[in-house]
């Protein structure tokens, strides 16, 4: 499982880089490795605003269908044209391919999110 230094990472599996008052969103490596191979992604709209914990999108897998989260508040201003029409890219990247862009709601809300050495532990014990 790889952990990338520098995000944050929610007990979801999603992680989140960022990039001034914006935020790249994605799902870990230990995400796309207990789904499996990545067949289809539902995403959200630009301009579509979501809080912390609501569902953004669908994630399916030959093993399973999922929902993904947004790990903070926020106004979508980007997707990911590459992962939404091959979502398999995320199985040969999951860190390379973000899902979407947002604009911040409120920055602190990244202290309420794992660093990448939390996260290796959460996800050991997952």
């Amino acid at each position: 499982m790889q952990v990338i230094e520098g995000l944050y990472y929610s007990k979801d599996h999603e992680w989140v880089k960022l990039d001034g008052e914006f935020a790249l969103i994605g799902i870990t490596d230990y995400a796309q490795n207990w789904l499996g191979d990545i067949a289809y992604i539902e995403m959200p709209g630009i301009d579509d605003e979501f809080n912390a914990g609501d569902t953004f999108g669908t994630i399916e897998s030959v093993k399973a269908a999922s929902d993904i989260y947004m790990p903070v508040s926020g106004k979508v201003v980007g997707i990911n044209d590459d992962a939404e029409s091959d979502p398999a890219v995320i199985n040969q990247n999951a860190y390379d391919s973000w899902l979407i862009k947002v604009c911040l709601k409120d920055q602190s809300e990244l202290n309420g999110l794992m660093t990448a050495s939390q996260y290796a532990a959460f996800a050991k014990q997952e």
